[in-house]
């Protein structure tokens, strides 16, 4: 599929002005010179797209056109997102490229082999009328001491999937994101150490010397059961703290209200009474939320049906200002 096909039919063009009215609700419009909206999103198993505008049942894959415009509306309402589960066929990132327009750019990483790492990637999408690189991209690596080759043991203490930095700049705000999908695993147990690693490896590299370790924040799929769970603790263990407005939001359309999971999160290094420890220009104004895409979309679709869709994560965004 080279391009993306133009004039979607008259029901897709209706879906799409529903939801772009619920995200003028829900997500704070951009402001020149005033804030940077920065999001996470989990979009289940991101790979091909049925070349149809509309999915009938025996369909494979059963994601298609008109849902790749709904995501990017989504997407649009962002400076710069973070994408996790996209799988080894990029056709549906770049059809959402295509679907964002030429003031949209990406930078992704290479496919995680291995069972552990589900044949995934991870990327950055961003507005470049808005966001731009500013020179690092990088996987973060467990060091290997002294060591003096990759033995297999040692290959086994890297993540399950390698998290990946990228600096950006925003009206003279620099920051660097670190973007991660943790290790899923038999059960909770499992997921711990990795967890645990990764909050070191980013509390080293923000109370070091290196000029990219300022203003860090990282975000992606934790996968942290509850809050306050052991999880959560090895998560903020190091000083990381997400934003408190996310503290009751469910993160998936699967979730019981009376036990919402915390898998999704946007955090940051912070004092011990909760102040962020960000360096101006960049400021967190408080303002955070997650984007609840069911009513528009769902429709008469089962909640099974709708994550092969759209996805079964909620996206999670928050607001930072860039004032001087």
């Amino acid at each position: 599929m080279d391009g993306f096909p133009s004039s979607p039919p008259a029901a897709v063009r209706a879906d799409l002005v529903a939801l772009g009215a619920v995200l003028d609700l829900t997500v704070p419009p951009k402001t020149l010179d005033r804030n940077l909206l920065v999001a996470t999103w989990n979009i289940r198993a991101f790979g091909k797209v049925l070349p149809k505008w509309q999915s009938a049942a025996g369909d494979s894959p059963r994601r298609n056109l008109r849902d790749i415009l709904c995501l990017a509306e989504v997407v649009a309402r962002f400076d710069v997102v973070a994408l996790q589960e996209i799988k080894r066929d990029i056709e549906g990132l770049r059809l959402l490229l295509k679907a964002l327009g030429p003031n949209w750019a990406w930078i992704l990483t290479d496919l995680t082999r291995g069972s552990a790492g589900n044949q995934e990637r991870m990327a950055f999408l961003f507005d470049l009328r808005r966001v731009r690189p500013s020179g690092l991209a990088a996987e973060l690596v467990v060091p290997i001491e002294d060591e003096t080759s990759l033995t297999e043991a040692t290959m086994q203490q890297q993540f399950a999937r390698t998290p990946y930095a990228v600096s950006f700049e925003s009206q003279g705000a620099a920051f660097t994101l670190v973007t991660l999908h943790v290790l899923w695993g038999k059960n909770a147990a499992e997921r711990l150490p990795e967890i645990r690693q990764i909050a070191r490896w980013l509390a080293d590299w923000a109370g070091g010397a290196d000029a990219f370790g300022d203003n860090l924040l990282t975000l992606g799929d934790f996968n942290i059961d509850r809050l306050d769970d052991p999880l959560y603790q090895a998560f903020v263990a190091t000083g990381l703290r997400p934003a408190p407005e996310h503290a009751t939001l469910p993160r998936t359309i699967f979730d019981d209200p009376q036990a919402s999971h915390f898998y999704d999160q946007i955090a940051w290094f912070a004092a011990a009474d909760g102040t962020p420890l960000l360096k101006p220009p960049l400021r967190y104004e408080g303002q955070g939320g997650n984007f609840d895409f069911r009513p528009p979309l769902q429709g008469a679709l089962s909640n099974v049906e709708l994550s092969w869709r759209i996805s079964d994560h909620y996206p999670l965004w928050a607001s930072f200002s860039v004032r001087p």
